[in-house]
């Protein structure tokens, strides 16, 4: 184990848990004897049953601990199964066994199931790419689930924490246009905010200042933080070593290829001010490679490709001037967690914190 790293606690009880015991916390609904006195107020959360359906069309899948872990943690499994069943009788999800898993089920939506969720408010705007087949589910379960872990090690180590990052602050499967009709899709755009004491918050700001002249990336992407706040983004591409370690190097051109493109205006319209990114972030998000899916060797050969790349490539070389970057073993994340000295820079250095890149 690095120093610095700490081993994972268990999750605790559920934080939103009610303290009044005459409150159904799901439904909003006043069960209290003072609940005709001072009338119905309707929660402004939304009922476990619906946080499954845009859980699942956020995500694509998943499994039934990993939704509790998602949604409800700390409670018995029974929470999300029952929910889950009665929503399978509507025909609005459904599930497919996981091989080798000893009946383990992994739950996506029905086309009907699909359509519900598509103007539901937190889903608006967000490409519609159901998983509404067993056969697609059968194809897309290994990559998806991986996802999943991944999000929940960042989610888990949030709570923990006492910062802010839900399921869903998480978004999969993110185009973005490099022009000529080619997209970069990051296999997920992660939001994190960071909160941190007024001591860190100084000496943050200190840091802060004496890296600005030379790390624009760092300063602007990281450090515009307001009461102890820090608003994170990441784009976030899941290995499983199914892909050669070249290819998997690739994607970082893709990356600086998107840090410098700008669309050709049309024709009597004034050039579009900066590059293409602008329009989705106010700065542009660090660049996480998380891996999985072969022995130790082969995970830390593929990461020294990444470096490699990121020392070779003029255009990589120029984003890594901008753009913290790095990469972490999942089983890592997931035994320490992401703050811990889990990440190897991608330009060289000791392992650290994701935040500190």
């Amino acid at each position: 184990m690095n120093a610095g790293q700490h081993a994972r606690t268990s999750p605790g009880t559920r934080a939103d848990t009610a303290t009044t015991t005459g409150t159904d916390t799901d439904s909003g609904i006043s069960t209290g004897a003072g609940a005709a006195a001072v009338g119905h107020k309707p929660s402004p959360r939304d009922p476990l049953p619906h946080q499954l359906l845009t859980a699942l069309a956020q995500h694509r899948m998943a499994t039934t601990d990993q939704l509790r872990a998602m949604l409800r943690p700390g409670t018995a499994r029974q929470t999300v199964w029952e929910p889950l069943n009665t929503l399978r009788q509507e025909r609005l999800v459904d599930s497919t066994v996981l091989p080798a898993s000893h009946g383990a089920r992994a739950w996506y939506l029905t086309g009907k199931g699909a359509r519900l969720t598509r103007e539901l408010p937190a889903l608006r705007g967000r490409p519609p790419y159901p998983v509404t087949t067993a056969n697609a589910a059968s194809l897309k379960t290994p990559h998806t689930l991986t996802t999943v872990r991944a999000h929940l090690a960042f989610a888990t180590d949030a709570r923990e924490r006492g910062d802010e990052h839900g399921y869903l602050d998480w978004t999969p499967e993110v185009a973005h246009p490099l022009g000529d009709r080619e997209h970069l899709i990051a296999d997920a755009v992660m939001h994190y905010t960071l909160h941190h004491t007024s001591h860190d918050h100084s000496e943050n700001e200190s840091e802060s200042e004496s890296e600005s002249e030379n790390s624009e990336g760092e300063n602007s992407q990281d450090r515009g933080r307001g009461r102890g706040r820090t608003k994170m983004r990441a784009f976030i591409e899941i290995d499983r070593a199914t892909m050669s370690s070249e290819r998997l190097a690739a994607k970082l051109i893709d990356y600086a290829r998107l840090h410098t493109y700008q669309p050709r205006p049309a024709r009597h319209t004034p050039q579009p001010a900066g590059p293409a990114w602008l329009r989705r972030y106010p700065l542009y998000p660090r660049i996480l490679f998380i891996l999985t899916g072969a022995s130790r060797r082969v995970l830390d050969n593929r990461i020294h490709d990444l470096q490699a790349m990121t020392a070779q490539h003029p255009h990589v070389t120029a984003l890594a001037h901008h753009v913290p970057l790095g990469a972490a073993v999942l089983e890592d994340l997931e035994t320490h967690s992401p703050q811990g000295d889990t990440w190897t820079p991608l330009t060289g250095g000791p392992p650290r914190p994701w935040t500190e890149l």
